[in-house]
């Protein structure tokens, strides 16, 4: 009789959990796609406003980029920005390739651009870490940051960079990022719906509703006195983006979300890779929760503390919801547990799974990538893709709370890529 009565209130925290993040994801798809199309009238309009562009340092941090590095300066240098306002910064941190001398022999003929080689002594201590000995070397007033994979557009910069001269409220203004290799094979098809959909639901539409984005670690800017303010990035974040954009609100700044201002970057092509990254992501977000867990709700206005708190506990908030559903789900097919709340539950899951496949779809078809063969795709999505992440929570907490291992930050591995024509 107890168990049972345990099974009937686990089944019901279940529904909830999954409807509540259901209902709330299709507010935001709806609000994000109405600023997709918003979004395109602002950037006519501020096209045609006498803004005073500031000038931009870009900084890469480059470890062992050699495959890609070369692609990355020369991109940056094809970006349609003033040139006497753009300086790029190459971080070279303790390279065993030739990602130094590719740079060097670009930056022998071109002044633009700057390699700085962080000591042997020091290097190899993650992202934050070069990107706090980069911005030392900055000579300018807006700071931007590209990884070492990324090709953005040559007007993505000139985006980025209107809308900070057109709101000082701004500390920081991200852009879009797509991924390059999306053609290669099932699982980059696979993460280019997913990165496209959180974009345009979570992003857009959070920044719609809340005026609330969160930095994506690669095609941003941030205002230099900002940066500075704050102490330069957490050397101690394993996902330095999602915590500097707590400090950001803190602080009392907004990030905006410029979905027009595209790059363009790899993606992992093996399991294995895509697996490493995305615990090293979710591990990044289980610091940022214990860092900020009662700090973030003192935030003003209150809900943006509770939005910043809900995005980085969403990965066990969902983990939760879908192991429940799933485990009763087998257990109640197999006849090992009944579910004793009545309701039509069969047509309620059918009618969350088709929404599911809806709001993907229309999302991202802001850039035309509604085809046939993506709704299908979306459709085996839920059944594989999305089921991974339940191993991938499973591993990030196992290792920070069971085996409180250290951050040591690892950079993903690249592939050898077909540039993408300008």
């Amino acid at each position: 009789m107890f168990s049972d009565i345990v099974i009937d209130y686990i089944f019901v925290f279940s529904v909830i959990v999954i409807w509540f993040m259901l209902i709330y994801q299709f507010v935001l798809f709806l609000l994000g796609w109405l600023y997709g199309l918003r979004s395109r009238r602002e950037r006519d309009e501020l096209a045609e406003m006498p803004l005073t562009l500031p000038a931009i340092s870009l900084l890469v941090p480059a470890r062992n980029e050699g495959m890609v590095i070369t692609e990355t300066v020369l991109g940056l240098l094809r970006l349609d920005y003033p040139k006497d306002k753009l300086e790029i910064i190459i971080i070279n941190d303790g390279s065993t390739d030739d990602t130094g001398p590719q740079v060097e022999a670009i930056a022998a003929r071109e002044p633009r651009v700057r390699l700085f080689t962080v000591p042997k002594e020091l290097s190899g201590q993650g992202k934050s870490a070069a990107l706090n000995r980069g911005l030392k070397l900055c000579r300018h007033e807006v700071i931007g940051i590209f990884d070492a994979d990324n090709v953005p557009e040559s007007d993505s910069i000139l985006h980025l960079a209107r809308q900070l001269a057109a709101d000082t409220s701004l500390g920081a203004v991200i852009g879009k990022f797509r991924c390059v290799n999306k053609g290669k094979n099932l699982l980059t098809r696979l993460i280019n719906l997913e990165s496209l959909a959180f974009q345009w639901i979570v992003q857009a539409g959070r920044w719609s509703l809340l005026r609330l984005s969160t930095l994506p670690g690669t095609n941003y800017l941030i205002r230099r006195s900002v940066l500075e303010s704050l102490g330069g990035w957490d050397e101690q974040a394993l996902t330095e983006d999602a915590e500097m954009s707590v400090r950001i609100y803190q602080a009392g700044h907004l990030i905006k979300f410029v979905p027009y201002a595209v790059t363009w970057e790899q993606e992992p092509e093996t399991l294995r890779v895509w697996f490493k990254q995305r615990v090293r992501w979710a591990r990044g977000n289980n610091y940022v929760l214990q860092k900020y867990f009662t700090q973030v709700l003192r935030i003003k206005p209150r809900v943006l503390g509770i939005e910043l708190m809900y995005s980085m506990a969403v990965y066990y908030l969902f983990f939760a919801a879908i192991v429940f559903s799933d485990v009763l789900f087998v257990a109640s097919v197999t006849g090992l547990v009944s579910i004793r709340v009545p309701g039509p539950y069969t047509e309620v899951w059918l009618f969350a799974y088709l929404l599911f496949i809806l709001e993907v779809v229309l999302a991202v078809s802001h850039d035309e990538e509604d085809s046939a063969g993506n709704f299908f795709l979306t459709a085996f999505s839920y059944f594989t893709y999305c089921q991974l992440w339940i191993a991938v929570v499973l591993k990030a907490a196992f290792d920070d709370f069971v085996r409180r291992r250290a951050h040591v930050w690892d950079k993903t591995q690249r592939f050898k890529v077909a540039p993408r024509a300008p």
